[in-house]
């Protein structure tokens, strides 16, 4: 069932009802006593972290993860952006996933800030690796079909999509936040919608210190962040919330830039040719694509991903940029919330 959330209207100007079992509604005040039992847990003592080991081709390391919440039918692991980008992000779940009785996991991939971080990442900056990773994260953690939701923000997304490709058995359901199904559409939109709506004067000095490669140039990040203001998190960067400060402050660039390249304006990393978009009917859990009007992201393509998942949703934040979960935060979270509880309806 193909369903739209959302509390405004669409893109497309078409005003659409979610059904029942996934309307936007507001998270209850306090959870139920049974959230904060942690009867038979092992990460009591550490407050619910846990240092996962994980086996690679390039040797054996330890990613974090921390467990919030107790809830035997629904567990939401957490894919953070970049790739290299920190979970601290995701921070903002706290105002709102304990109110609703949702169990879910901070977790740091392999190269990101609480987790190893190899002194050479080149052998471990794959798609594949990085699922495998997932995996392992998954068994030591003890996820599964019954309680098991992931969700993947930004690279995240992509992460969780080749997750599901390969493992949708262990999942009961699928998030894929503010990421489109292929990169070649993403540049697409950068390159024809949002580089022209730019300062020319500005892209120019831009394009001219990435061919430079001065990724680091203090001149390189001032002239990106107007850009950012306007589709990765919409506020004044002095009113940025601290979170989303320190897992910027933290990305890992020997991640980001080889996957990524240097910046938000578009991929021409190791990710530059990958889509899925042809293989999304593939996936047949419950699957829920969060897009956002103002978004780094097409939302027509995201709008339409959704429509290619067998048990496809979509939630429409239209006043968020790449980072809905602040800047449009009421719409995403209760929209996300919905389509979670529902899954129990």
């Amino acid at each position: 069932m193909r369903t739209v959330l959302m509390s405004c209207f669409l893109a497309f100007g078409l005003l659409a009802g979610a059904p029942s079992g996934a309307q936007s509604r507001p998270a209850p005040a306090t959870a139920p006593a049974a959230y904060y039992d942690n009867t038979g847990r092992d990460d009591v003592l550490a407050g619910g972290v846990r240092m996962i080991p994980i086996h690679t081709p390039a040797g054996d390391f330890r990613v974090w993860t921390k467990r919030v919440g107790n809830n035997p039918k629904l567990k939401v692991l957490l894919l953070h952006g970049g790739p290299g980008a920190t979970h601290e992000y995701f921070e903002a779940f706290d105002s709102w996933f304990p109110g609703a009785g949702i169990e879910y996991y901070y977790y740091d991939q392999l190269g990101s800030a609480y987790s190893d971080q190899p002194e050479d990442m080149a052998p471990l900056l794959s798609i594949d690796r990085y699922v495998d990773e997932v995996e392992q994260v998954r068994q030591a953690l003890k996820l599964d079909k019954d309680d098991f939701c992931l969700l993947g923000h930004s690279w995240g997304g992509i992460l969780a999509i080749e997750y599901a490709l390969k493992y949708q058995q262990h999942l009961k359901c699928l998030v894929v936040s503010n990421m489109m199904s292929s990169i070649p559409e993403y540049n697409r939109y950068a390159h024809e919608t949002l580089m022209p709506a730019m300062d020319q004067a500005a892209l120019r000095e831009i394009l001219a210190l990435e061919a430079a490669k001065r990724y680091d140039d203090p001149r390189y990040e001032a002239l990106l962040q107007p850009f950012y203001e306007a589709h990765i998190l919409r506020m004044p960067a002095a009113q940025w919330p601290e979170p989303a400060l320190r897992s910027f402050a933290h990305i890992n660039k020997a991640v980001y830039v080889p996957m990524q390249g240097p910046s938000e304006m578009g991929a021409s990393g190791i990710l530059a040719d990958w889509d899925r978009t042809a293989d999304l009917h593939r996936i047949t859990v419950p699957t829920l694509v969060i897009g956002a009007g103002h978004d780094t992201m097409e939302p027509a393509f995201m709008q339409k991903m959704s429509t290619l998942f067998p048990a496809g949703h979509y939630l429409f934040c239209p006043d968020g940029g790449h980072m809905a979960m602040y800047d449009d935060q009421a719409t995403y979270m209760r929209g996300l919330i919905g389509f979670l509880q529902g899954l129990e309806r």
